[in-house]
Formats: structure tokens, C-alpha cells, sequence
């Protein structure tokens, strides 16, 4: 059975505390957007204090050219790559020339060569290491990620998969978008970067099975969450709809999933969901019937770090490994919603 060993994560240099992103918001929006005095308290009820973002927001908020930002882009998310990566294979005591296949996982900028050649460069892999550069899965892409590593694993009991994840939300802003998605982005986004491994059964080294991963696509919801590409960029899409979706199919997905291997909601130890906002974690608590703290450290990574996309869940993998340690036997589940509208589940075993 394949095995997630590890999970390292890294933020960009600028801390902002939620207070200063309201500021920024009323100033920004605030003479422009009708009744934005309405739209205002999203910044406090959105379970943040604090997010990490790889530019000021005077440089974010003061229309910089997509050409501008993609380059910024390029470079911090390298950056912070690199320093996922080698802090994962140092703390597992591994070279970077043990990794046989990356996946790289983003949605918020472009490059061309793509950023895993250039962690490749960084750190000297391998020059027979394998890639795969996986764009357009959004808040679903960590978990995906970590999927697609189970399954290569599958078939390739012998190699060591590196997943690196990371989302630069805040250099999508948008200054001239002053849609509601666009003010609802700007109070719950952050930035981030992860690296995981997953080993084949071959490989021989202690870690949590990776049990079976399901995906599961909702029709008609092309609407639901994603980007339209505009002259200047990427423009954010959010539908109110998200935690009634959450709300009415959470439980069948997830219980499905279970019951394919015998079990139950009750059987579940860790939760580790990628926690979209307050209302989605609510959302998941009344379907599934959590009402014990089992959505804690994802509430918590969503209060220090705001929603970074694909690499959320990714957080939480990493803090539920790091303060909440599970006995032989016990099960984890991670889950995440993204476009499409569609989830990504994975089932793991201490």
C-alpha cells in the first residue's frame, strides 16, 4: 500500500492581520462599490486573523499588469517551492536525487518552463526525474495531488513521489473588479506553498497508508467557484451556493466513500479537510454531524492563513501530523472542494 510520509509547508514574507485587509478593502472599494458598508463584515466573520502574501498590498492593490504579476509570481512561487521541498526531504533525510516524479499543483500564475523544471534546477534533482505540472483544480488541487501520487505509486511500488503545491491568490487581485466575489476574495485569500511525499509499498520506510482516494464531480455546477480569464488577468468567481452544495452532499459523498471499505463517519479519527471559509466548515459540521472539534485544526489554519487554495488542506495535513499524532489503526480523511464543482478525497491509515 502506498504511504504519505511527510508534509512540510512555507508562506511569503508579508504578514497582514485582517484588520489592515478590511482597511485596504474600504479604501479600496469603498467610494466605488454600492453599499459596500454592507459587504464589510465578511472581513470579521471570516474566522481570519492573519494571511501571508508575497507583496505588499500597496503593490497588489495598485493595477499591475498581468505580464507584472506573473512574473512576481515566477519568483516567489520558486521561492517558496524550494523551500517546501527542502525542508520535506530534509526532515525525512532524503536527497533531492531519491525523488523519482513530481507533481506540481497551482492555479494562480503561469510559467513556461513550468515551476517544477525550475525546483528541479534549484535543488539538483535528478535528470532522469519525471514531472507533471497540474493547473485548474483550485481549492481541490492539493488533495488531488496527493491522489495522483497514490496512484503512480500504485504502479510504480519502488518510487518516491514529491507533490508541491502553491497558490499566490493575492496577486490575482483584480483593483478594478468591484464585483461582491471580488470583495469576498480579498477578505478570505492567502498565499502558501507545500510539499508532500508519497512512497510506493516497495520502498520500505514507515508512513500513513494511503488506504483509496475517490473523486466525485457535481454536474451543472460550471458556475459554482473558478476563474474567467480578462484582459487583466484572472477574475475571481464565487457563488453563494457553495455551503448549500456542501450541505446537501457532503454526507452521501463522504459516507459512500466509507462504505466501500466497510466503514462509517464514526470510524474517521482525523478530519483533515481544506476549510474554504467559516460557512463551508459549518456547512461540513451539520452535514456529517461533527460536533466534537473534529474540524478544529482546519478552523484553526483557516484563521492563521486564510484560504490558499489547493494548498490549504495540505496545511492541515502538516498540522494534524505535527500536533495531533494517531495511533496504529487509526483513520484520516482528506477532502477538499474545487471547480468543476467537484471533491477530492483520500482515505489514510496510521
Amino acid at each position: 500500500m502506498p504511504k504519505l510520509l511527510g508534509v512540510r509547508t512555507a508562506v511569503p514574507p508579508y504578514r497582514i492581520s485582517q484588520s489592515e485587509a478590511a482597511l485596504f478593502a474600504r479604501k479600496h472599494f469603498g467610494p466605488l462599490v454600492h453599499d459596500f458598508d454592507r459587504l464589510l463584515p465578511v472581513f470579521e466573520n471570516a474566522g481570519i486573523e492573519t494571511r501571508y502574501f508575497s507583496a505588499p498590498l500597496e503593490w497588489i492593490g495598485n493595477g499591475r499588469s498581468p505580464a507584472e504579476k506573473n512574473e512576481r509570481y515566477i519568483k516567489s512561487a520558486t521561492d517558496l517551492s524550494v523551500e517546501a521541498t527542502a525542508s520535506l526531504l530534509e526532515s525525512l533525510n532524503l536527497r533531492a536525487g531519491d525523488i523519482n516524479y513530481i507533481i506540481y499543483v497551482n492555479t494562480t500564475g503561469l510559467a513556461t518552463p513550468s515551476i517544477d523544471a525550475r525546483i528541479i534546477n534549484r535543488l539538483g534533482f535528478r535528470s532522469d526525474v519525471r514531472r507533471t505540472p497540474v493547473w485548474g483544480l483550485g481549492c481541490a488541487g492539493g488533495a488531488a495531488g496527493l491522489s495522483h501520487a497514490y496512484h503512480h505509486a500504485l504502479g510504480h511500488p519502488k518510487e518516491r513521489i514529491l507533490v508541491v503545491a502553491c497558490e499566490l491568490c493575492g496577486l490575482t487581485f483584480m483593483p478594478d473588479d468591484y464585483s461582491k466575489s471580488n470583495v469576498v476574495a480579498a477578505a478570505l485569500f492567502g498565499e502558501g506553498a507545500a510539499a508532500a511525499l508519497v512512497i510506493g509499498d516497495e520502498v520500505g520506510r514507515q508512513g500513513s497508508e494511503i488506504i483509496d482516494s475517490q473523486s466525485r464531480f457535481f454536474p451543472d455546477s460550471l458556475d459554482v467557484m473558478g476563474w474567467n480569464v480578462v484582459s487583466k488577468g484572472l477574475q475571481v468567481v464565487f457563488a453563494q451556493r457553495i455551503p448549500e452544495i456542501v450541505a446537501a452532499n457532503a454526507k452521501d459523498d463522504i459516507s459512500g466513500f466509507l462504505r466501500k471499505h466497510n466503514l462509517t463517519l464514526d470510524d474517521i479519527d482525523a478530519f483533515i479537510f481544506h476549510p474554504g471559509g467559516v460557512k463551508v466548515i459549518n456547512a461540513y459540521r451539520t452535514a456529517l454531524g461533527l460536533q466534537n472539534g473534529e474540524l478544529s485544526v482546519a478552523q484553526d489554519i483557516l484563521r492563521e492563513y486564510g484560504n490558499m487554495s489547493s494548498v490549504t488542506v495540505l496545511f492541515v495535513l502538516e498540522r494534524q501530523f505535527r500536533t495531533k499524532p494517531s495511533r496504529a489503526g487509526d483513520y484520516g480523511l482528506v477532502s477538499a472542494l474545487g471547480p468543476g464543482f467537484c471533491s477530492e478525497s483520500l482515505l489514510l491509515r496510521s
